[in-house]
This record gives structure tokens, C-alpha cells and sequence, in this order.
């Protein structure tokens, strides 16, 4: 009996040791930032432009939120209706439609796409860059949490690639 509970502890001893030493995430100066196009012909806009400052279409998103978290909310409504009568899927079709939905109102809210593109002169191909891109240049800028969530009103899927790209740039650069 002795030699289970032994068994038990260094098992519990193991695991709680493999929990500490999770991914480590790197400060902002450890990093690398990914390359900017410098213009607007990327398919991701930054919040910032090339002389460090918030692009206008920011201001405009900032009061998006409210609009997103409106689709956000119908699409949940939706996907509710939708699992009643499909059962597993219904909940993400819900989801998609309200990032859908969101989107199309922080986009409209923000000026629309040709704003974005017109207010912005540096941009990207991935949102993986953005993410790390922001992260490193920017994340001690005063307003950095407004232009964070203004971009991921208008690209919603940044939201779960933001944590991701920084976790596994991190672990590129031996952290």
C-alpha cells in the first residue's frame, strides 16, 4: 500500500512539475518582428502606420466593438436555433455567423475596407505576422490594447492566432 501512495505522490510530483514548465512567452525586445509590406497591398492592415502612430480607420473601429459584439451576440442566438435541430455543429455555425456578422459591422463602422486600405501604409500577409509584428514593435505604445482590439473587430480570427503567433515565435527564438 505504502509503495502506491509513493507510486501516486511522484506521479502527481511529475505532472504538476511538466504543468510549471509550460510554453514561455518572450518580452517584446527578445523578438524578432516580421517584415512590413510598406504600403497597403498586404491582405492584413496595420493599426499603426509607418511613423509609429494609431491609423484613423482606429478611431473608427474603436467604436466598432460595440457593433461586433452585436454579431457576435445574434450569431450565439443563431447558433442556439441552429443546435436545437443540429446537434454538435450547431454551436460553431452560430459562431462563424456572428464573426461574419461582426465583421461586416466593425468593417462598416471603421469606414469600410477602402478606408482601411487608404489610411494604412503598412500591412501583411498573415495574421501571425501582424500579431507578432504589433507585439514587437508597438506593445509598450500607450494606446497598444485599442489598436489590438480594433484589429481583431475587423479580422476576427486574430483573436485566437494573436496568443498562438507570440507563443510559438517564443518558442522559435529558444524560450
Amino acid at each position: 500500500m505504502k509503495n502506491i501512495k509513493l507510486a501516486l505522490v511522484a506521479c502527481t510530483a511529475l505532472f504538476l512539475s511538466a504543468c510549471a514548465m509550460g510554453p514561455q512567452l518572450a518580452q517584446p525586445y527578445q523578438l524578432t518582428a516580421p517584415p512590413a509590406i510598406q504600403d497597403n497591398s498586404g491582405e492584413y492592415m496595420s493599426p499603426y502606420t509607418s511613423d509609429g502612430v494609431l491609423a484613423e480607420w482606429v478611431n473608427n473601429a474603436r467604436n466598432a466593438e460595440m457593433g461586433a459584439a452585436i454579431g457576435g451576440m445574434a450569431g450565439a442566438y443563431a447558433g442556439q436555433k441552429l443546435a436545437e435541430n443540429i446537434p454538435f455543429i450547431g454551436g460553431w455555425i452560430g459562431q462563424e455567423i456572428g464573426n461574419s456578422v461582426g465583421r461586416e459591422i466593425a468593417l462598416e463602422m471603421a469606414g469600410g475596407e477602402e478606408v482601411i486600405r487608404g489610411t494604412s501604409d503598412i500591412s501583411f500577409n498573415s495574421l501571425y505576422e501582424l500579431s507578432v509584428w504589433m507585439y514587437v514593435t508597438h506593445s509598450a505604445h500607450p494606446h497598444y490594447q485599442d489598436a489590438l482590439e480594433s484589429a481583431m473587430s475587423i479580422y476576427p480570427e486574430m483573436k485566437t492566432v494573436y496568443t498562438q503567433a507570440l507563443y510559438q515565435a517564443s518558442a522559435q527564438a529558444g524560450f
